[in-house]
């Protein structure tokens, strides 16, 4: 795994590893990953990621909301989120929506180990 993840841009390493310390039972946005991992314009890139590596990297995709803490899928996969975040003790309203406040994981400042991924 180490030389596949050397392809990976330093941004994309730091998602990868804030994505995988968002603890049980704890959500963050899109926004506050990607201001995590030192671009807060780049919600956008932190949801590419988040499509395209997180069978490869099994992250737990489900723990990331937009940033009013709505899910953001459709159909089938928001329902499949829904349903871990609820296994997780999270409560979401009939708007698929989970109160920030109650459950958002803040990461404390350059606390990120980039393990694995480097």
């Amino acid at each position: 795994m180490k030389a596949e993840s050397s392809t990976l841009t330093p941004f994309t390493k730091r998602v990868l590893t804030i994505i995988n310390q968002i603890p049980i039972g704890h959500v963050m946005a899109y926004g506050q990953v990607a201001a995590a991992a030192g671009n807060p314009r780049a919600a956008r890139q932190v949801a590419r990621i988040l499509h395209s590596m997180s069978d490869k990297y099994q992250l737990p995709w489900h723990r990331v909301l937009n940033k009013t803490g709505k899910i953001s899928l459709r159909g089938e996969a928001a329902t499949r989120q829904r349903r871990l975040l609820e296994q997780e003790g999270i409560v979401i309203n009939e708007q698929n929506q989970v109160k920030m406040a109650a459950y958002q994981y803040i990461p404390k400042e350059n606390a990120f180990d980039l393990g694995e991924y480097i």
